[in-house]
């Protein structure tokens, strides 16, 4: 759980840092924590209302974080961040993104840093 949480402060530490490279678990962890918070917001904007605004609310705040853990996940695999616009091309624009997201980083040091560990 400590690495969940940690992982989540890291990509919030890193606001609108879409430089350096972060490592898969670090990226899917992130993720994981952004899509129970999100649940459980949803959970209770369909119990009461009004607490629908708090989903939105969150999804505006992290979305440049995500935005930028994105970005640096792509630099650990060696691509450009502007390859997330390839998320845009209908169909399969996004299943290779998520190929990519899900992919190995490289090992070792590559044009965008050292490896985040």
């Amino acid at each position: 759980m400590d690495q969940f949480v940690a992982a989540y402060k890291d990509a919030l530490s890193k606001y609108a840092q879409f430089s350096g490279r972060l490592s898969v678990g670090g990226y899917w962890r992130f993720v994981a924590v952004n899509v129970v918070a999100w649940i459980v917001l949803i959970i209770l904007g369909s119990i009461a209302k009004p607490l629908l605004v708090l989903a939105v609310i969150y999804w505006l705040a992290i979305l440049v974080p995500s935005l930028a853990a994105v970005v640096r996940r792509l630099h650990d695999t060696g691509k450009a961040g502007t390859y997330i616009f390839i998320s845009l091309i209908p169909f399969v624009g996004g299943i290779i993104l998520l190929v990519w997201l899900v992919g190995a980083g490289n090992p070792g040091p590559n044009q965008y840093g050292n490896p985040d560990v």
